[in-house]
Parts: C-alpha cells; sequence; structure tokens
C-alpha cells in the first residue's frame, strides 16, 4: 500500500469525498451535541431572578425562576448534576453511556427562607429561592456554594456568554483544574480554559476537614477559571473563604458534583466518564521517541544501541519523519519500504512500533487545507496502521489547524477503537494524546511532551501528571530530554522521577535519533539503574492499571490521598504515592544530595537503605546522584519482576504487633477486565513476618515466591 492508498483508507467512514476544513466540522460538532449549544439569543445581562414554581421528579427535580430554570438530580451513583435554561446530561461527549438513574429515594422537598432541597445518602443539595446552590455533607456541613449565574447575551443572538461565581470553606484546598501544567494545586491565581492550555477540562478537586468533592463544568467552550484559596481567622475567628470565578464564551451552563472520600469520588466520576482503559504490559515500560529522518536501518541503529548497553527497551515511537512529507497516514517508501517486516522484526526483539498522528491531514493532490471526517460519528475509526505493524499512535497537534478538547476525544475514540478491531487478540492498543477532555480515560492515555525547562519544568511535569490523574486520567508521563544547555545531572533527575510514573519515553539528547549514551558513561550507569528498577516493578504497575481500570483510582496519587484530613500532607507538592505502596521523593533542586521528605502516618522504610522511620514526621534522608528517595510501606506487598521474569512478592514487614497486605492482579493488558485479583495478608509476630493468600476457602501459602524486606535493615526502628 503506497502513501496515497493510506490517505484515502484512514478512516474506516468519512472523507471519500471533497476536503472538508475545521470549520465545517466545528459547525457539525455545534448542531449534534448539546456540549456546543448555547441559551437561544437574549437581549440583556440577566440572572434567574426568584422562584416561581417548582416540579419535584425522580431524584429532585425542575425549579422555575423569574427568568430561568434549574434542574437537579441526584443519580444512583450519588453524583448530583444541575443544569440552567433547560439543559440536560445528555447527549454529553463525556458521558460513557446514558445518563446514570436517579435515585428513587431523593425527593425534592422546601427548605427554610423559601428554598428547596434535595437530601440523599451521600450529599445534600439546596437551592436558595434566588438561585444559588448549596452542596452540603449528610451532617449539614457546607462544602460548596455556587452563586446564581449571570449570562450577558448579544442583542443580535448567538451564544450567551456567562459567568459563576462560587464559595468554599476557609480550609479548602484546590486540585486539579483540568491538568494545568502548573500542577494539580493552582493556588492562586487564573487559568485559562481555552484552547491556548494543551491539557484541559473545567474540574475541580477540593478538600476539606469536611470531606472531598469534584465539580466538572460540562463545557467545553473557551472561558477562564479563577481560584483564590481562602484564610482562616488567627485569633479573631473571622475566615476568608476561598472563591472560584468561571467565566464561560458560551454553552450550556451545565455540571455534575460528586461527593465523598477521595477513592469514592473518583469511584463516582469513572462511572461516569468511563473506566480508564487498560493499557497493555509492553506499554509500561521504556518508549523511545524517533524523530529523525533516517529511515529503517536507523531505527534498527537505535534499538541495537540500547540492547548494547544494556538499557532496556520496549517500544519505538516512529516521529513525523518517518512520514511522507509530514502528512499523517502516510509512509515516506523510500526510507520505509518494508514497515510491516521491520515491525515484526522488531516485536520478535520484545519491541513495539507506535506511529505518531499529526491531528490535520493535508490532502496531499488537492489542497492543504486540514481533513476532518464527522468525529461526533460513532462509526468513523482509524483502519489500516494495523497492517503495517503498528499497534499504537500518539497524536500531536498540528501547528496551523488547532484542535480543540472534544475534537481530541473523537480523535482518541477513532484511533482507539479502530486498533483495537485490528491489533492481536492477546494485547490492546495504545493511544496517547497531548489533549484531554472528560472521557478520555476511556481511550487511552496522554503523552505531556517535553514540558518547559529547567528545574522549574521538572516539578511543573510531575505536578501535570498528579493532575490528570485527579481528572480521571491514570496514564501519562512527561518526555525525558535532554533540553539544549540543561546538562547532565537534571536529564538524570527527570529520568529518575519518570522511572516512578505510569508512562515513560525518552526522546534524543544530541543528535537527531541518539540516547541517552550521548552524556556519557556517568549519565549511562545512572539510566541503566533506573530503567533496570522500572523493570523490575513493572508487574505492580500492571496491577495498578487494573486497579485504576476497576475503581477509578489514579495510579500517581498526592501524599493527602489516603488522609486527606491531614492538612500538612494537602500542602505537599514534591512527593507523591506510586500506588499505595510506594512513596516517591524526586530531587527537584540541583546539586541537591540530600533532600527533607514528609512522610504521612505509619512506618516507611527507605527501599535503598532499609531503614525504618515512623510517620507523621519530616525526614532527611540521601539523595545522591544515583538514585532518588522512595519509601515502601511497612506491610505492604508489592508484585515485583524477578531474574527469571517470573513474578515475585517483595513484602515490607509490618510494625510489632502490626499486619498489612496487598493486591497483584496478574497477566498483561488485553483491552478486557483482566483476571481476578489475589489478595494477601501479612501478619508480624516477634521476628517472623508471615504471608498468606486469601481464598474462598481461607488462607493459602502464596504460589509465587517471597521476600521480606525490613527486618534487619540498618538503623532499623522495631
Amino acid at each position: 500500500m503506497n502513501g496515497r492508498d493510506l490517505v484515502r483508507s484512514w478512516w474506516s467512514v468519512g472523507v471519500a469525498g471533497a476536503a472538508r476544513g475545521l470549520r465545517t466540522v466545528r459547525a457539525a460538532w455545534r448542531r449534534r451535541g448539546a456540549d456546543a449549544t448555547g441559551p437561544g439569543p437574549r437581549v440583556r445581562a440577566r440572572v434567574p431572578g426568584t422562584v416561581r414554581e417548582v416540579e419535584p421528579g425522580p431524584g429532585g427535580g425542575v425549579l422555575r425562576f423569574a427568568r430561568s430554570e434549574l434542574r437537579i438530580l441526584v443519580a444512583v451513583n450519588g453524583a448530583v448534576f444541575w443544569g440552567w435554561d433547560g439543559a440536560g446530561p445528555e447527549p454529553s461527549y463525556a458521558l460513557a453511556g446514558a445518563c446514570p438513574e436517579p435515585d428513587p429515594r431523593a425527593e425534592l422537598e422546601p427548605d427554610t427562607d423559601g428554598g428547596w432541597r434535595v437530601v440523599a445518602e451521600r450529599v445534600t443539595v439546596a437551592v436558595s429561592r434566588h438561585g444559588a446552590l448549596e452542596v452540603l455533607t449528610p451532617g449539614g456541613v457546607t462544602l460548596r456554594r455556587d452563586l446564581p449565574p449571570r449570562w450577558w447575551e448579544a442583542e443580535g443572538g448567538g451564544p450567551a456568554r456567562w459567568m459563576q461565581r462560587s464559595e468554599v470553606p476557609a480550609d479548602a484546598r484546590f486540585f486539579s483544574p483540568g491538568g494545568r501544567a502548573e500542577g494539580p494545586r493552582p493556588g492562586n491565581g487564573v487559568s485559562g480554559t481555552g484552547s491556548a492550555a494543551p491539557v484541559t477540562m473545567p474540574v475541580q478537586l477540593v478538600v476539606t476537614d469536611a470531606g472531598t468533592h469534584l465539580l466538572f463544568v460540562d463545557n467545553p467552550w473557551d472561558g477562564t477559571l479563577t481560584l483564590r484559596e481562602g484564610a482562616e481567622g488567627a485569633g479573631s475567628g473571622h475566615d476568608r473563604a476561598g472563591t472560584s470565578e468561571l467565566r464561560m464564551e458560551g454553552g450550556p451552563v451545565r455540571g455534575w458534583v460528586m461527593v465523598g472520600t477521595p477513592a469514592r469520588v473518583l469511584l463516582t466520576w469513572a462511572s461516569l466518564t468511563g473506566a480508564p482503559a487498560l493499557p497493555p504490559a509492553w506499554a509500561f515500560g521504556h518508549h523511545h521517541v524517533r524523530e529523525g529522518a533516517g529511515g529503517e536501518d536507523e531505527v534498527r541503529r537505535v534499538v541495537t544501541g540500547h540492547q548494547e548497553r544494556g538499557l532496556p527497551l520496549d517500544a519505538v515511537h516512529l516521529g513525523h519523519g518517518h512520514l511522507d512529507g509530514g502528512r499523517a497516514f502516510t509512509v515516506d517508501q523510500d526510507r520505509f519500504p518494508k514497515l510491516p517486516v521491520l515491525a515484526d522484526e522488531m516485536r520478535r526483539e520484545g519491541i513495539r512500533l507506535v506511529s505518531v498522528v499529526p491531528s490535520a491531514v493535508r490532502a496531499e493532490d488537492r489542497c492543504h487545507e486540514g481533513v476532518f471526517p464527522d468525529l461526533t460519528d460513532a462509526r468513523v475509526r482509524y483502519a489500516g496502521l494495523a497492517a503495517q505493524g503498528l499497534v499504537g499512535v500518539w497524536h500531536t497537534a498540528h501547528a496551523s489547524v488547532p484542535v480543540g478538547r472534544v475534537e481530541a476525544l473523537g480523535l482518541a475514540r477513532a484511533a482507539y477503537e479502530g486498533l483495537r478491531d485490528e491489533v492481536l487478540a492477546d494485547e490492546g492498543p495504545l493511544v496517547l494524546s497531548p489533549s484531554v477532555w472528560a472521557g478520555q480515560q476511556r481511550y487511552g492515555g496522554v503523552w505531556c511532551g517535553e514540558g518547559a525547562a529547567g528545574w522549574s519544568g521538572l516539578r511543573a511535569s510531575l505536578a501535570r501528571v498528579l493532575g490528570l490523574g485527579l481528572c480521571g486520567v491514570p496514564f501519562s508521563g512527561p518526555d525525558v530530554v535532554g533540553v539544549g544547555g540543561e546538562g547532565a545531572e537534571l536529564y538524570v533527575r527527570r529520568l529518575q522521577s519518570a522511572a516512578y510514573l505510569p508512562l515513560l519515553r525518552t526522546g534524543a539528547v544530541g543528535r537527531a535519533d541518539g540516547g541517552p549514551w550521548e552524556h556519557g558513561a556517568v549519565v549511562l550507569g545512572h539510566t541503566r539503574v533506573a530503567l533496570g528498577e522500572r523493570r523490575r516493578l513493572l508487574p505492580y504497575f500492571m496491577t495498578l492499571a487494573h486497579l485504576a481500570r476497576r475503581t477509578g483510582a489514579p495510579m500517581v496519587r498526592p501524599v493527602w490521598w489516603p488522609a486527606p484530613e491531614e492538612r500538612e500532607l494537602r500542602d505537599c507538592e514534591d512527593a507523591f504515592l506510586l500506588g499505595d505502596a510506594l512513596l516517591v521523593a524526586p530531587v527537584l533542586e540541583p546539586g541537591a544530595v540530600r533532600r527533607e521528605v514528609r512522610l504521612p502516618r505509619g512506618r516507611w522504610y527507605d527501599t535503598a537503605t532499609g531503614r525504618a522511620y515512623e510517620g507523621p514526621a519530616k525526614v532527611l534522608v540521601d539523595a545522591p546522584l544515583e538514585r532518588i528517595p522512595v519509601f515502601a510501606r511497612a506491610g505492604a506487598v508489592l508484585p515485583v519482576r524477578g531474574e527469571d521474569g517470573g513474578t515475585e512478592l517483595e513484602v515490607w514487614a509490618p510494625a510489632p504487633g502490626r499486619s498489612g497486605g496487598g493486591l497483584v492482579v496478574p497477566g498483561g493488558g488485553d483491552g478486557g477486565e483482566g483476571p481476578e485479583a489475589e489478595r494477601y495478608s501479612v501478619t508480624r509476630s516477634g521476628p517472623r513476618v508471615v504471608v498468606r493468600r486469601e481464598t474462598e476457602d481461607g488462607l493459602e501459602e502464596p504460589s509465587r515466591p517471597v521476600r521480606v524486606r525490613g527486618l534487619d535493615g540498618p538503623g532499623g526502628q522495631m
């Protein structure tokens, strides 16, 4: 198949006729989805006014005000929907399916001062007579208060701009405003939700002493979000509430609120927007991006370079250099005349090939406009990539044709479903996107790019992965490349941090197709150690991926995740949890050989020295260039890769008189639900640690090799 044939066949439905421009596609989206439909034309600024009529219904009802109406729905999964001016939960690009059924036990009933409320098992929603919406815990503690929205409507008609201000308790902390590059916790300032932000959606995860809640405004239009954290009175008793102000250029005024523990909130979010796709097992290995203009022999040279230096390699990402003139879905036949043969050769070496796909496609023989099908058509999907031996794609933004959030979601769906139908049955496809909208996790993950240069860029890239996880996208990671002038130390620290993130991609650091050995022998040695530890943890990463699919819990978590009520942990932004067993403390400053680490409650072991520390506490630990501090929770059971390639159990001893345990989900990612989880319990009696597998018939001896650590570490407090 030549390049021109690939252009014709990449959509199984769609672009057989003349090329369509981006303007045509956006018009189609706005015709077909309520996501892009604003309220009707008006003539002046307005607010809802006072309530005039109430119509109770299943799970809530409709409140009609003087100049607007509000629909409230509490679903059976505990999520609360609200929509103004007739906006309903469907149709929506964000939802995985139909709107959940209403909670039959929740009813709209009169409240004080002429307001109304809906009382459910996990949440109470109160609406004032002027349209302010308050979300409270079952005990009556306020979690957020949304003031009535305000519209500005063009005299000539068209979409109405609108704004909504909200208040949260003084102790609240904002997290995860759509995976902003600045991090999961924005502090104060303005967050752009427009297309200029590469990964953004109107999501707030808010943590307070009273509880955690997630707000999602289901509107992909451009806008800005201003967040200001509050402050508690110091002696005066006067608190200043935290505030958020969302201004949108149009679109529906509607959204969802989920309340509970962080785990409960993310589970509810996944039930709404879809379970994360299960990446194939090889996707958790080491990926290398080859952006050069070389051909098949250059790919072989890069692979050989890694193998000869003892560097694990699991995938090669072919960049724009392998495309014919930079056109998506075309292969340069001069440089890659036998791409399927090359892919088969690489697969025998345990290496997969992934292709870049620019988000706009030029019709090579007609025009230079962007060629887009109607991505709202569920039948549209990629075709023909698997025949070339490709088992994954990574999308990039096109310089002349910006692709928005909903468009990126449509591209990801088309890629995932097309490849899923074509790849081998024993593994699913890998789809990576640079942009995200609610539901992105259904089709794949996010590659965060190289990020900003310097040490601040390293900090921001880690924060972005945390933010994406709190938005429901568990599989993401930054590219590790040697940015000009940054030096070997920063490259090593970037790689060491990325080794504990779900997606690990490296790129050229010198020549177009080079590897980490270009930084010299010292860097090469540290790289070998980092990649070796990553390979050892592959069974743990795969277990976390299965659990993320089943529960929605992020793989990479903020340190406050298990104990959001501990205020000091909410302000910890220089470390993260990998699952519930490991705490990773990256080195984020130049020249550092020691660093301070805040440990949550319980016993934690330094995995390098075996020393035990009791939390909550701040500890000062060594951080030489060859490693970053990593701690294991006492009682944890980690599935790791043994020397023979099989899975072993690494067990960290509980404190005396305490117990522990963990889950192991064996097998790779085939896109399905996967095998059942193996449950293990750990008990300690004196110097003896006992590990048992929990089955329906009781406790059994583990069928996997077990290695207990932490019993005799130097300096251990036993």
